[in-house]
């Protein structure tokens, strides 16, 4: 058994299988010694004033159970949850739907940089806390799509509502599970709204990254309260010290009190959740007030139409009740509400404080958007909510189906897939090459490849996309600004006074070994030194300012690549600025091809036109006639290849006889190419287009 010094809190459970007993919980403090035999159970318990020997006996030893409970975090037992502290976790997580007070109620999210343990972590407070049993228990629990498992990363967040006993008290935790790469910052920014603490998980072998940073500074916007907690303690590289020095001299937050922990091995778990209860603030008790609910998520079920997700700021909400969304003006009527523990659970009444979800049989995606505000019709809130701010895409594409009857499938599902994500934004565009499709807007490559994925996957649609690119701003002669997110947009060369290209700052974490390489890798990227600062004596933070059409290609590749995948990066928006770019355009036999023209810094034109004539050449099947393919600015071209024809041997069948034979033969043939290649029209295959497309992100 354990000592004294591992515990400050004990208690007995008695359960029976008859309806009419009770169970019944005495608490007390244990200073000296505990002992176990068959028939009789005895505490030596001390007080201020005497000691005390509590005796229990009983006849079948299986109705009697035991669990223990560390009550404060300045103990830090570093142990493995035993098996009774699981089975009576399994027992209260049972319960988690019961009613608590709203002191009693905690809402928290995991925020970290990418693959610092944050769903190991969830897994791990989900399994002690009882909210999932060992048997249905899988890594990776709350991540439910394929995509997320295959990949190893978190793209959705994730709610789950927790049961857990605290000082014989028992506690309401809501979590939210949020991802950790850049493109998905306004998951987490979402999460983190319907939130009052954070929980911010810190590699305790790898230490501070950029991402790291970037989520502190989105819940320090939130005034959240923040735990520092040490993860991966158990790793022979860990350095729990140097990481808490790095957190506070880099994020200036106190590590004093930070936990060390192991979300693989099961230590810390139990302190992780006493510091949730002890130091998040509860949610404000406003029940009273006219209804208030704060949408931070939804998805579209094709049996029960759009379900919604949300945390009631004020009032509360019941089955049946009459909801208004603010926003779109639309009513519905609750037919089911619930909590998400985490597979949906339904209850009659959610009150303030509290995050469920909602279905109201709602048919209309734009009926319930994310940031939009519920309110009950009959008594109306005066104000909405502030919702969230607008995403600004940063990366578009085009996406085209394949089929062209698909045209109408792959917008419904570009509507519900919005709905789930609400960083995707998207406007209809029409190609002479690929037909009839879609330009979409992302938050960044890694968000282009997750979409174009779970649109094949979820809606099963065929789908090309096109090289991503990024909005150019156009100033025109007579003063109007034109906004190009395609090079066929761009107004012609006579009406155009400048073009701004959008620029981000850009910061890179890195080992101080590669340094000078990462410094290359930015200027060769046309980018502006603004910083350099040394975290510690080992890591340096690196700032610079890049053209956004720059980074949309290999940058993040390359920035692994350079530096042996120890550095990290963090960019944000800052503006446009004007730039020398120019429109390359492609011509094959004479005719422009608009699909493959793109817009281009002048210094890389060269270097571009001859790398997609070259790739031309190759992947254009061979014609009768001679083909040119030329790249050009306006009328001049700087780059050319040419498709030799394929030869006829029109002379086969003369065996002899006169030369003017042969001659008359050649003339004919010679007549009908010229005939040919006056009329002619080459098919370039779909196959180069998607080649050159694959080529442009590798030069650009």
């Amino acid at each position: 058994m354990a000592t004294a010094a591992d515990f400050c809190c004990s208690g007995l459970t008695f359960s029976s299988k008859l309806p009419s007993r009770q169970s019944h919980i005495n608490s007390f403090n244990v200073n000296r010694s505990l002992s176990l035999n068959r028939s009789c159970i005895q505490f030596y318990c001390k007080n201020e004033s005497s000691t005390k020997i509590f005796s229990f006996r009983t006849r079948r030893r299986r109705n009697l159970g035991i669990y223990c409970q560390a009550t404060g975090t300045d103990l830090q037992p570093k142990r493995i949850p035993s098996s009774s502290d699981l089975e009576f976790a399994a027992r209260a997580g049972k319960d988690r739907l019961s009613k608590v007070p709203t002191t009693n109620i905690r809402n928290f999210s995991i925020i970290a940089h990418i693959d610092h343990g944050k769903s190991t972590l969830a897994d791990k407070l989900l399994q002690l806390t009882g909210t999932v049993e060992s048997r249905e228990m899988k890594e990776q629990f709350l991540d439910n799509m394929d995509l997320e498992r295959e990949r190893g990363i978190t793209i959705k967040l994730q709610a789950a509502r927790m049961r857990f006993i605290y000082q014989n008290e028992p506690y309401c935790l809501n979590l939210i599970d949020t991802p950790g790469h850049v493109d998905f910052s306004y998951e987490v920014s979402r999460s983190l709204a319907a939130c009052e603490g954070a929980l911010l998980v810190v590699d305790a072998s790898q230490g501070v990254e950029a991402q790291t940073l970037a989520n502190v500074y989105l819940a320090l916007e939130n005034n959240l309260e923040i735990i520092p907690v040490l993860n991966k303690i158990d790793l022979p590289g860990a350095e729990p010290d140097r990481v808490c020095r790095e957190i506070e001299e880099v994020v200036g937050l106190d590590c004093s009190n930070a936990i060390y922990c192991s979300a693989k091995e099961g230590i810390g778990i139990t302190e992780i959740l006493n510091a949730i209860v002890q130091r998040i603030p509860p949610p404000p008790a406003s029940t009273d007030r006219p209804l208030r609910a704060l949408i931070f998520d939804s998805y579209y079920d094709a049996y029960r139409g759009v379900i919604v997700y949300f945390r009631i700021i004020d009032g509360a909400i019941k089955k049946g009740d009459r909801i208004v969304f603010m926003a779109s003006g639309k009513d519905y009527y609750a037919d089911e509400v619930g909590v998400l523990s985490p597979s949906q659970l339904q209850v009659d009444t959610l009150y303030a404080g509290e995050v469920g979800y909602l279905s109201a049989s709602i048919r209309s995606v734009a009926d319930a958007r994310v940031g939009d505000t519920i309110t009950h019709y009959t008594r109306k809130a005066e104000q909405s909510l502030p919702g969230y701010k607008e995403a600004t895409p940063m990366v578009f594409c085009g996406l085209f189906p394949v089929d062209a009857d698909q045209f109408s499938e792959l917008r419904d599902a570009l509507e519900k897939l919005q709905l789930n994500d609400a960083a995707l934004k998207f406007e209809p565009e029409t190609s002479s090459a690929m037909g009839f499709g879609f330009r979409c807007g992302f938050l960044g490559l890694l968000h282009m490849e997750i979409v174009q994925e779970r649109l094949e996957r979820e809606y099963n649609l065929s789908l090309i996309t096109t090289a991503p690119s990024v909005v150019y701003r156009v100033n025109c002669v007579n003063g109007d600004t034109v906004e190009c997110s395609n090079p066929s947009l761009l107004p012609e060369p006579g009406n155009r006074r400048s073009i701004e290209e959008p620029f981000v700052k850009i910061e890179m974490l890195t080992p101080k070994d590669y340094i000078g390489a990462l410094m290359e890798l930015a200027q060769d990227r046309r980018g502006v030194f603004k910083e350099m600062k040394f975290i510690t004596e080992n890591r340096a933070s690196i700032i610079y300012e890049l053209p956004l059409a720059e980074m949309v290609g290999d940058f993040f590749d390359q920035l692994k690549s350079r530096s042996k995948g120890y550095a990290s990066m963090e960019y944000s928006f800052i503006g446009y600025k004007e730039s020398e770019l120019i429109k390359l355009d492609i011509q094959i036999s004479g005719d422009p091809v608009e699909p493959l023209s793109t817009i281009v810094h002048k210094d890389k034109a060269y270097s571009v036109g001859r790398a997609l004539t070259q790739k031309l050449k190759e992947l254009i099947p061979r014609q009768m006639f001679k083909v040119p393919i030329q790249a050009c600015i306006g009328s001049k071209v700087i780059a050319s290849e040419a498709l030799s024809a394929i030869r006829k041997d029109v002379l086969a069948k003369c065996y002899g006889g006169d030369i003017s034979r042969k001659k008359k033969l050649l003339k004919k043939q010679a007549e009908g190419k010229k005939r040919m290649k006056s009329i002619g029209k080459v098919d370039v295959p779909q196959e180069a287009f998607m080649a050159v497309l694959k080529l442009e992100k590798e030069v650009l």
